[in-house]
């Protein structure tokens, strides 16, 4: 249980729009927001226009990250200045977030972020500090974990990033690939696809990626400057794995 000053929308880290959203105070909508930024973030402000905060919000804090006014880590672990902002694993620590608000809009104090004026650090019980710590233990438990998935996801979009350059190098040295060959390459793209989306056998999924979009997405962040990895090629090529897959199973 937690004492009766403890606020529930604070969190040991946030991801950027987790901040955003709170900041307007629109917790009450934060599934179906985090919904619409998970599909389309490039379009919050389109799909929200009722909350122009929202999108402000979230540029004002991809700016200070951007220029080094905001500290910000990777599932609560911070980074040093100039690390790749990768919005999969993007956070910012309550602490961090909490120091950037009072210098750079000290004129607003929203309430996941401060305590109202009445509160004290003398009225937090043991047992709440407890409750706190043992969340945050989780939580670096949790981070441990996911940051080991990431480092496999990772390896498996470079070993697809070489497997596409493998491809070019094999098409200028031998011209147009065969069929056969083709329907080969899109079955292993196929394979990799499954295996990626699949769960353990303890039920566990197999990385953080939770489906091909999100995979798309990856690539497209990590390898945005290979040709032929564009969102329109590799949804393309994801579609025809499938289908060259599912003729075989």
């Amino acid at each position: 249980m937690y004492a009766d000053n403890f606020n529930p929308q604070a969190k040991i880290f946030y991801r950027p729009i987790d901040a955003a959203l709170r900041w307007c105070n629109l917790v009450r909508y934060e599934a179906k927001i985090l919904q619409a930024a998970w599909h389309c973030p490039e379009r919050l402000g389109t799909l929200f226009p009722q909350w122009p905060c929202l999108q402000a919000n979230l540029e004002r804090l991809y700016d200070a990250m951007r220029n080094g006014e905001l500290v910000y880590g990777h599932f609560g672990v911070s980074v040093p200045p100039g690390t790749p902002l990768e919005s999969i694993a993007l956070t910012v620590r309550h602490s961090d977030l909490r120091f950037w608000m009072q210098r750079h809009y000290p004129d607003q104090r929203p309430g996941f972020l401060f305590e109202s004026i009445n509160d004290t650090h003398e009225h937090i019980s043991p047992l709440a500090y407890l409750s706190l710590q043992a969340e945050r233990d989780a939580a670096m438990q949790e981070c441990n974990t996911l940051q080991r998935q990431i480092q496999d996801v990772t390896a498996d979009l470079q070993a697809l990033g070489l497997e596409q350059q493998s491809l070019n190098a094999l098409v200028k040295s031998q011209g147009q690939l065969s069929e056969r060959s083709e329907h080969t390459l899109l079955q292993i793209i196929g394979a990799l696809n499954y295996t990626i989306l699949d769960v353990s056998p303890a039920g566990k999924p197999m990385s953080v990626l939770e489906n091909q979009a999100a995979i798309v997405d990856a690539i497209t962040a990590r390898f945005k400057d290979i040709p032929g990895l564009s969102k329109r090629t590799l949804d393309a090529k994801f579609a025809a794995a499938n289908r060259a897959l599912k003729k075989t199973t």
